[in-house]
């Protein structure tokens, strides 16, 4: 089976060298022999038409729920359909941690996204004082993240990113992610990434979790090289 794998950039990566990465991936791709669907989120600065022979899509890692309008500092549909950008992540807890959305807004901005049709990578993941309480504790906090969510829509793509994992260099063990996998999967039936500290070291391995469908990947992905490294290592699980 395929495993999907997206980059999250964050903030890093210019114009320039978003474009090289892009373009050293798609050669490297090609070489590979790589088929599968591969979702980069640049940061919005970066966003371009690429040129591309292979499955790469380009994503934005936020937008606002308009498609114009007075709201400094954001960037709405009319920006990114210059780009052609139809894909989105929502949720990243980053954005509900440290910039203070919250889920009633979480939501809002997921329903008027897949009304314009987008393909929505949806984050959810619980902090360590959550998972320390233990399952019952995480699955209440994980349905609580799905409140206002349709999670019949088609174009709904899951990830799993435990907020203490992320760019810790802490990494759940497989035995924790297929137990959280299979407790998410009870609640949506929709294909299921695990992010948090996913490196070339332990990809394999998370990949070969059962109910794992691929990776969400952070501070890994920023290096082409290093991304080029997961293609492999992806393309040879397959």
């Amino acid at each position: 089976m395929s495993k999907i794998l997206a980059a999250n950039f964050k903030t890093n990566h210019t114009r320039a060298s978003t474009q090289e990465y892009v373009e050293k991936l798609d050669t490297s791709m090609g070489e590979l022999g790589y088929l599968d669907d591969l979702y980069l989120f640049p940061p919005a600065t970066a966003l371009n038409n690429f040129n591309v022979k292979n499955s790469i899509h380009i994503g934005a890692q936020n937008a606002y729920p308009t498609i114009k309008g007075s709201f400094t500092g954001e960037i709405g549909v009319e920006q990114l359909e210059e780009f052609n950008v139809k894909t989105l992540l929502i949720g990243h807890s980053e954005r509900r941690h440290i910039l203070g959305e919250t889920q009633e807004f979480i939501a809002k901005k997921y329903i008027w996204f897949i009304e314009k049709g987008f393909k929505i990578f949806y984050c959810i993941g619980e902090p360590l004082e959550v998972r320390e309480a233990g399952d019952k504790a995480v699955r209440q906090y994980l349905v609580e993240q799905l409140e206002g969510i349709d999670t019949s829509y088609e174009n709904l793509i899951l990830a799993y990113e435990p907020v203490w994992a992320i760019g810790t260099g802490k990494t759940a063990t497989a035995e924790l992610i297929e137990r959280t996998h299979s407790m998410i999967k009870e609640m949506v039936d929709k294909p299921l990434l695990y992010g948090g500290s996913v490196k070339p070291q332990n990809l394999a391995e998370i990949l070969a979790v059962p109910g794992c469908d691929g990776a969400l990947i952070g501070t890994a992905s920023w290096d082409a090289e290093s991304m080029i490294s997961m293609l492999e290592i992806a393309k040879n699980i397959d």
